[in-house]
């Protein structure tokens, strides 16, 4: 595109400089002309008028000046030979006088029949002329006088200075050419940039940028640029992201089922090849139901999990009091089991959401609670306005979670300690669950945590109807 456009500008510039330089030597050869057939008409017209005096003159003292016009032309051939020029005189068709060279060398085969002069160029060879051709006044008609000027040496200097002109327009044409060239190199350099970076980034080095310089739409075009960069930066990086959690996923899936499954294979074999007794029998089965069980369980919270990201939530204004009391009911038993106390505090009385979905939110980070807390230890669950905003809290003295970690454990199956899972009978969903609740209340659920001082989950709402 650039030498396209080098090529047609500069083709552009070129014909538009010589077309200007043709029009103005032309020009200037209609004035140089028109000023020579000027001056040959007032020369014509100077010697007509000298030779027309003496004429009178002689014609008034009675000389017979009929055989005497070729002497009294003669001056009048010299003047004009001095102004390099010829004059020929004719009585009627009769020539009787000439400068011009060759006798019958005119330049006119019919001469003019009235007081008006004729003028007009001729070309002989490589030289131009102007003739001039016109009668005497009455009564002296009969007389013609034909002048001619050779403005050969005055068109040369007009073509010396139209060749002048076209050499000095190859001459701005060439600088036109070079400067052009400068022009659109920087013209053309932030498109050069934008194709390089381009061609990086589709390599795959989406930290490429371009330097913006100035605040011309050209900096304008590379800001815009930096920021499509950014955005495809940041889209990559959440495909890159995503890629790796649906992996850790699936790993995590694996590991998950590989326990249960094992046991399940290895009892059932045990089962179906050795000679038992009933109780051994009745705790390989035991066994095999727990596995089960726990596959069940982890089928079930999958479910759950992929429901919650396609189904319709009913969202209205319920009652926190009534919220914290189903919840203090499911999770009681649980609790006092470990001798954990469930600390309830309510200081707003509405929240703006799904009861089923809240409900199941707040047993599940109380169970994890629950899980993380050594026995004796308090669970506080907190409701309360901050900014204008509903926050409910759900802190534990538990174990705590390294911070490394934090970022994680909402991830499925993702544990920061393998075996504490297993041992509680957790399918490593429940905070996975949590975020996508949180998620379809646009909400925001925050982690905090200090390895051996208990973590807090606080989950606010931003929306309030």
């Amino acid at each position: 595109m650039k030498r396209r456009t080098f090529f047609m500008t500069l083709l552009l510039f070129v014909i538009t400089i010589h077309v200007g330089i043709m029009l103005i030597a032309f020009h200037t050869y209609r004035e140089t002309v028109g000023q020579a057939k000027e001056s040959s008409s007032a020369l014509h017209y100077y010697i007509s008028s000298g030779l027309l005096r003496d004429i009178t003159a002689l014609d008034s003292r009675g000389v017979d000046y009929k055989q005497g016009i070729a002497d009294l032309s003669q001056p009048y051939g010299i003047l004009a030979k001095n102004q390099k020029a010829g004059i020929a005189i004719y009585d009627e068709n009769a020539l009787v006088y000439s400068s011009l060279g060759e006798k019958g060398e005119v330049g006119f085969s019919e001469l003019p029949q009235n007081r008006d002069r004729r003028i007009t160029l001729k070309k002989n060879g490589g030289s131009l002329s102007v003739w001039v051709a016109g009668r005497l006044p009455e009564p002296y008609n009969n007389y013609a006088l034909i002048y001619r000027s050779d403005i050969s040496s005055t068109l040369q200097g007009w073509n010396r200075m139209k060749n002048t002109m076209f050499g000095v327009g190859l001459i701005i044409s060439g600088f036109l050419a070079i400067g052009l060239r400068v022009l659109l190199n920087r013209l053309f350099q932030p498109l050069s940039d934008i194709s390089n970076t381009s061609k990086r980034i589709a390599a795959g080095d989406y930290a490429t940028r371009l330097t913006i310089k100035g605040t011309d739409e050209l900096a304008a075009m590379a800001n815009s640029f930096n920021q499509m960069t950014d955005e495809i930066q940041r889209q990559m990086q959440e495909l890159v992201a995503t890629a790796e959690n649906k992996q850790l996923f699936i790993d995590n899936f694996a590991h998950e089922l590989k326990t249960p499954l094992t046991t399940i294979y290895g009892y059932a074999e045990y089962l179906q090849r050795a000679a038992i007794s009933e109780d051994e029998k009745q705790f390989a089965l035991e066994c095999i139901l727990s596995e089960s069980s726990r596959m069940q369980a982890m089928a079930y919270q999958m479910m759950e999990l992929a429901n919650l990201r396609i189904d319709q939530i009913h969202m209205e204004h319920l009652s926190v009091e009534d919220l914290f009391q189903k919840v203090r009911q499911a999770m009681l038993l649980k609790a006092s089991q470990k001798k954990i106390d469930l600390l309830f505090y309510c200081e707003i009385q509405k929240i703006y959401g799904d009861v089923n979905l809240l409900e199941s939110l707040l047993i599940n980070l109380i169970d994890n609670a629950i899980k993380a807390s050594n026995p004796g230890s308090p669970i506080m669950v907190k409701a309360f306005e901050y900014d204008d905003a509903p926050i409910i809290t759900v802190e534990d003295k538990g174990k705590g979670i390294p911070q490394k970690a934090l970022s994680q454990v909402t991830q499925p199956y993702y544990r920061v300690e393998r075996h504490r899972h297993r041992s509680d009978g957790g399918a490593g969903l429940g905070l996975a669950i949590c975020e996508q609740i949180v998620e379809r209340h646009k909400a925001k659920l925050t982690l905090t945590s200090n390895p051996g001082a208990g973590t807090t989950a606080t989950i606010t709402f931003t929306t309030l109807t």
